[in-house]
């Protein structure tokens, strides 16, 4: 007897049901591989491992032992008896004293930040460098031609990453290591900054900053990822957030060089000053490559490659006490083997799209992703002495005021350490996208402001961009690689920030590309107002589709970002009331939680499909 036809669309359902539990199991077990385990069978466990892979002498062993009971809760060391009084005391210290590190781990976040300053200063030494070469290369008239090749010549960098070097990340991490991919990207930038000097047309200089592309793309992901995977938890968050601190520390610093080579004598060779500016970004970059070496390989890395001792011997150049390394390494360990595990049988970039999950972890780190650039911070990154100088400004006064915003977007930076995970990700995105809004509007309209009242003009037009800093880097700045790195399960993180860091640079070299031909069509008003709209689309989609993530563990992701998109969209349109009766009104209302009561039960009645 045949089914009824009414039946199959009922049992394709029940199937996505059933794959979409699979998923959350496999989630789970990820969250914790160790939950449920006895301290006798931890310890059995943690002490065949370091026998099997030759760990080191009977003391190595000891520290396996208990270090496999000390992952499956590392907070409760306290309870466990066979600790002695100096074990206890170095893991209450790591809570208490959390930034008191061994020097290696400093060198360590030393190393992330200067590689986090090269791409800072990689994006911005071109501000001022345009300013001469476009007029030497015959690109500086306001024709249609040249405004799309100035635009294009900038933007190059990110042409690359968006299509090539981005997806290089993943192969370059497997072949050469973190740091041999750190140590290759930062070659790159340091060759194609000095070559960016040398050059003598603009197809050239698209050339150079094309290649500079690939020191870009696969260094902006490893670098957070080789600081996750050296770093103890109790610092990690607040580490990989200082990725974008020292990009924008870069940027500024980018800044200054132009400021500091506008001055050189351009007679001898034409075009010094600019040159000095494209080169200078060269010297970071070396720093880099002299000292990557000194410090250790990401041990999660090694593990990888089964190299375990050499795990095991560069995390306890990390950490104070072979106990805190061997209870790493062996968590690191667990998490390995159930993520090999993890037979999925589907393409993991399509389970980004196929599974509900997943795919509405992809669509709020896409809106984070893209708003970053479309918010219109790389316009003013880029592009700033050339808006200084539209408002009349000499060009020293021009790089002068860049520099002013280079400060202000690092100092901004600075508190979001603590902002991020206090006030969360989407309600500090929530209240800055209407700020920058306001912002961008008030530097447009300020061209309107007449040539007659200069100095006010001048003054309003800086005033903008600078209270733009203000409210972008405590706000969208740090919160998009963060947001993107966490909302994933771990089983797709790396396809999911792979195609996470694609995106961004997609749209900056979108960005970058279209500013010159924007400004000149629609005036430097029409082109401001552009962005302000387009961080009024960011709040509501924000609004909408962007679950919050502070503070949440994998398991609470996965309820989270299981319920119906529709149910997000109603809960955010609900919150809109609620702080109008709460902090206008002053009424006693309390705070719908997304993830409770009504909503979980209709959640768990619909089958977690979109």
């Amino acid at each position: 007897m045949e089914p009824a036809q009414g039946d199959k669309p009922v049992s394709h359902k029940l199937f996505g049901k059933a794959a979409e539990r699979e998923r959350r199991n496999i989630n789970a077990k990820l969250s914790n591989p160790l939950a449920g385990l006895s301290h006798t069978e931890l310890r059995s466990q943690g002490r065949a491992f370091a026998e099997f892979h030759d760990m080191g002498d009977e003391s190595d062993t000891r520290a396996f032992e208990l270090g496999a009971v000390l992952a499956q809760s590392p907070e409760r060391h306290a309870d466990i008896t066979d600790l002695t009084n100096l074990e206890k005391e170095v893991l209450r210290r790591e809570l208490t004293n959390k930034w008191a590190q061994p020097w290696k781990m400093y060198a360590v976040i030393a190393l992330c930040s200067l590689s986090a300053a090269v791409q800072g200063m990689d994006e911005t030494v071109v501000n001022g460098a345009q300013i001469f070469y476009k007029h030497q290369f015959g690109i500086g008239d306001h024709s249609p031609r040249s405004t799309w090749l100035v635009g294009l010549t900038n933007s190059a960098p990110y042409l690359c990453c968006a299509f090539i070097s981005c997806w290089l990340t993943v192969p370059f991490n497997h072949w050469f290591g973190r740091r041999g991919t750190i140590f290759l990207t930062c070659c790159f930038s340091a060759v194609a900054c000095l070559w960016q000097g040398f050059v003598s047309t603009w197809w050239a200089m698209f050339i150079a900053r094309f290649m500079l592309g690939f020191g870009i793309g696969p260094k902006s992901a490893t670098v957070p990822m080789y600081a996750a995977e050296t770093v103890p938890p109790a610092i990690r968050g607040a580490l990989v957030m200082q990725w974008q601190m020292w990009t924008a520390f870069g940027i500024m610093v980018g800044y200054a060089s132009d400021l500091i080579f506008y001055n050189v004598d351009s007679t001898a060779i034409v075009g010094l000053n600019w040159r000095c500016m494209m080169a200078s970004a060269m010297f970071p970059a070396l720093v880099v490559c002299c000292f990557v070496f000194a410090c250790p390989e990401s041990p999660r890395w090694y593990m990888s490659q089964k190299q375990y001792y050499r795990a095991y011997q560069s995390i306890c150049t990390l950490r104070h006490h072979k106990i805190q390394a061997a209870r790493d390494l062996y968590y690191m360990h667990t998490l390995l083997e159930a993520e090999s595990s993890m037979k999925l049988g589907q393409n993991k970039l399509l389970e980004l799209i196929s599974i509900p999950r997943n795919r509405r972890a992809m669509v709020a780190s896409q809106i984070v992703m893209f708003m970053q650039q479309f918010c219109g911070v790389n316009v003013i990154a880029y592009y700033s002495a050339e808006i200084f100088l539209e408002a009349k400004f000499t060009p020293i006064a021009a790089l002068s005021a860049s520099l002013g915003w280079g400060v202000i977007n690092w100092l901004f930076a600075i508190p979001a350490i603590y902002t991020i995970d206090t006030f969360g990700r989407r309600n500090l995105l929530l209240l800055t996208f209407p700020l920058m809004a306001m912002a961008m509007f008030f530097t447009g309209f300020s061209f309107w402001i007449p040539e007659t009242s200069q100095t006010a003009r001048q003054a309003c037009i800086v005033l903008g961009t600078y209270l733009f800093g203000v409210f972008y880097s405590p706000g969208e700045g740090p919160v998009a690689f963060t947001y993107s790195a966490e909302a994933y399960p771990l089983y797709v993180r790396p396809h999911g920030m792979a195609l996470a860091t694609a995106t961004t640079w997609f749209f900056n070299f979108v960005l970058g590309v279209i500013w010159p031909a924007l400004k000149a069509a629609f005036t430097p008003q029409g082109a401001f107002s552009w962005y302000a709209g387009w961080c009024v689309v960011g709040w509501w989609l924000v609004l909408l589709f962007m679950p919050e993530t502070k503070g949440k563990t994998l398991e609470e992701l996965d309820q989270v970002f299981a319920l119906p998109t529709r149910l997000h969209a109603g809960y955010g349109l609900r919150q809109i009331p609620y702080f109008a009766k709460r902090y206008l009104l002053r009424k006693d209302v309390q705070p719908e939680k997304l993830d409770g009561g009504q909503d979980r039960g209709l959640a768990q009645d619909v089958g977690f499909n979109a």
